[in-house]
Order: structure tokens, then sequence, then C-alpha cells
């Protein structure tokens, strides 16, 4: 557990965690070689912490879309939301899922630049709009996404990746969320 994981609120010890959030806390760290901060700061809610992670493993699990892609709207609905944590942490994944060390910067600041299929492009406009003006969005984006070639459930998942993103980069926005160092320099180089 990472006392500085978040500024606003405390980090709780390990002997105030219970057991099941414990062993994912554990997995996590086991599989990255770290704990991300996420983890400890979202631990600071047992069954927020639950609810996010089981969530956030049915987006990556469950679903028709690449890892690349998910990371790519990640990293775009976190650059317009200034979130600092999911730039830097999902930067680093993108960077390992998609091998390009330069994607995950081009999205954290203009999706627009950056070197992207058509679709992939129709994906990441119709992210931006469902993240800054919500309302605005209609029948002929959804057909859009279509046109691009995304199935109907891909179409869902965008929108669900999106909605919960804009929700996380919220949370790790009020909480202070800290970037672990690691995720800086990680995915840099030729593919990891």
């Amino acid at each position: 557990m990472n006392d500085d994981a978040m500024g606003r609120f405390p980090v709780p010890d390990r002997s105030e965690i219970p057991d099941d959030v414990l062993e994912r806390i554990d997995e996590e760290t086991e599989g990255a070689g770290f704990t991300p901060n996420v983890f400890s700061a979202f631990a600071y809610k047992p069954s927020h912490f639950r609810a996010f992670f089981d969530y956030h493993d049915a987006l990556t699990q469950d679903t028709p879309l690449e890892r690349e892609e998910i990371e790519m709207l990640i990293v775009t609905v976190s650059g317009i939301n200034d979130c600092l944590y999911c730039v830097v942490a999902h930067g680093a994944l993108l960077r390992i899922f998609s091998g390009a060390p330069k994607l995950a910067d081009q999205l954290a600041t203009n999706h627009r630049t950056a070197d992207l299929s058509e679709p992939h492009r129709a994906m990441l406009d119709f992210a931006v709009k469902l993240t800054e003006s919500p309302g605005e969005v209609g029948d002929e984006d959804v057909e859009r996404l279509r046109e691009a070639g995304f199935s109907d459930e891909e179409i869902w998942d965008i929108g669900s990746v999106v909605g919960v993103f804009n929700l996380s980069n919220r949370m790790a926005t009020l909480a202070d969320m800290r970037p672990n160092d690691v995720f800086y320099t990680m995915g840099r180089g030729e593919r990891d």
C-alpha cells in the first residue's frame, strides 16, 4: 500500500482492509510488480473498490474491443478531463498494448492529430462528444460508429468505457490520486 497514493484522503492501513479487497490488491501487485496507486486509493471505501474493479474487469474482459482500443478511449477521455493519474497510468498501458510509444501522448493532448485509422478516429470523436457534450449525442453519432465498422456490442462497450472513466477521472481528481513513478517510463521503448 502506498501512503502517498492520494493527497486528500487517508490511504487505509492493510489491517483495516477486508480480506477480499486485500486479495485483489495482492494479485495486482504480484502481476504488475508494484501496487498501482488506484488500488491503494479505492481501498478507502471497500464497497466502491469492489464495484469499480468488477466493472473495470467486465469492461476489459467481456468485450469484442481490443485492449489497445479500450486504453485509447481511456487516455483520450482522461486527457480531456485533465486527469493526471489516468493519463499517466493508462498511457503506460496503451504504450504496452499498442507497441506505439508516442500514441498515448498524442491522444492525451489532441486525438485529432494522432496517426489513427478512420474507425479509431470515429471512435475517439464519439468518446470526446460523449465526454464534453453528452446531451448532444444522438442517433447520428451511433450511426457513424456503425458506418465505421463497429457492432452494436462494441458501441455499447465504447460508451461504457467512456462513462466509467469519466467517473474514474473525477474520483482521481477529487482524491488527488498520484501516478506511481514507474508508469512514467513503462512502454517508452520498443514493445515491452
